[in-house]
């Protein structure tokens, strides 16, 4: 009888959790497919190990690549990619792997050396030779494995509000790690990813963004287009397993900062609340060579509320490179 009873209000409950995850499946997909169409690909592909690789780009002459941070997609560099271009720069910014347009490997864990690697490939077909990165916040950590792994191989480097260290440094905290390890769970990943965590990430981006942007205010339109971008499945994952791959990585990297050679500017903002003394500055003590840029009054999100900024620490890496040049 006891075993009838339950059964009578499992099965109902049951049916209604599955009818609630298929409208959640549904009503993601539609959104999906409408901020394809909203926000359709800006620009152009390149495959790199059968991956494609979104990316768009401006201007000749020397090759500035442009890589952003954990919430959008390379469109936190569309105000300094014009700005680069019109300076006689070729400006390209990349969707990294998983965001805007860009694929994501399914067969390997993406930590960021995996990500150097495959940038490397991406600028060699498109004869980005000798190109500076520009990374801003979490894509620090590419442009650092870039430098290590890779060492000669870059004209320099520009590394803005970098995250550069694990521990407590890192801000991620328990929840974070905790879904990147739930999106990596075959089917159970897949399943939370498209139903019930992009409906919780569109309630929570402004929250997210207010304290991203703070001291400054969300400039108008990012709110829009980050609730579209930042919510869609391949990017909530890509998301949340970039933060558990910088935590599990980190520690073993900047062991190896000391020895990075090349040319390198650090910008931060003064204010940037994810406390720059525990990233930018130890990171210019330990990359002795390298050259620190504190701007006032700003917070985290320099490529989209500086852009001029960004080029100034780019033409100023260029000048500091031919002045040693002239020196030897």
């Amino acid at each position: 009888m006891n075993f009838h009873m339950n059964l009578m209000f499992i099965l109902p409950a049951f049916t209604f959790a599955l009818l609630l995850l298929l409208c959640l499946y549904v009503h993601n997909r539609r959104l999906d497919r409408n901020t394809r169409k909203v926000y359709p690909p800006a620009g152009e592909y390149v495959e790199a190990e059968r991956i494609r690789l979104h990316f768009t780009s401006k201007g000749t002459g020397r090759p500035i690549v442009f890589l952003h941070g954990g919430i959008l997609s390379s469109y936190d560099f569309s105000n300094v990619v014009s700005e680069a271009a019109s300076r006689g720069f070729r400006a390209i910014a990349f969707d990294r792997p998983g965001y805007g347009y860009s694929e994501r490997p399914k067969t390997e864990w993406v930590t960021p050396h995996v990500q150097a690697r495959l940038l490397k490939e991406a600028l060699r077909k498109l004869g980005a030779r000798q190109p500076i990165l520009v990374g801003h916040s979490w894509s620090a950590s590419l442009v650092l494995a870039y430098m290590l792994d890779y060492p000669g191989e870059l004209a320099g480097a520009v590394l803005v509000a970098p995250g550069a260290y694990g521990g407590k440094a890192y801000p991620a905290g328990a929840i974070d790690l905790f879904l990147g390890r739930l999106l990596r769970v075959p089917f159970l990943g897949s399943l939370a990813a498209h139903t019930v965590l992009p409906p919780l990430a569109r309630k929570l981006t402004s929250t997210m963004l207010q304290s991203t942007f703070s001291p400054d205010k969300v400039p108008d339109g990012y709110q829009k287009i980050a609730n579209a971008l930042w919510s869609r499945p391949s990017q909530l994952r890509a998301n949340r397993e970039d933060i558990l791959a910088f935590a599990q990585t980190i520690p073993a990297m900047e062991q190896h900062y000391s020895r990075i050679q090349t040319p390198t500017v650090i910008v931060c903002g003064e204010k940037d609340p994810f406390r720059p003394d525990l990233h930018a500055y130890r990171l210019h003590r330990e990359i002795s060579h390298s050259r620190l840029i504190v701007l006032p009054d700003t917070g985290h999100m320099i490529p989209a509320l500086r852009p001029a900024a960004v080029v100034d620490a780019v033409e100023l890496l260029i000048r500091e490179m031919e002045d040693s040049l002239h020196v030897k």
